[in-house]
């Protein structure tokens, strides 16, 4: 069985933390005009991970820093 299922308080945390995450990573990424982004955040299930990553790393670069960082490589 599925930890949340037989725990409920584990499932409502779970949904507590990854819920504001998800939320604010979407809406960012939406507001920026990164579909790929959006839509990768919104199919995946990282309880917070991929949203954290996005929200501290990737939104903050510029679009100018995005476009060296990908020259760069």
């Amino acid at each position: 069985m599925l930890l949340g299922v037989q725990n409920p308080w584990i499932l409502l945390a779970a949904i507590l933390w990854t819920l504001p995450w998800k939320g604010y990573a979407l809406w960012t990424s939406s507001k920026r005009h990164q579909k790929g982004w959006f839509v990768a955040l919104l199919i995946f299930n990282t309880f917070g991970l991929l949203e954290i990553f996005y929200i501290f790393y990737i939104a903050k670069k510029t679009p100018k820093n995005i476009i060296e960082d990908i020259k760069s490589k």
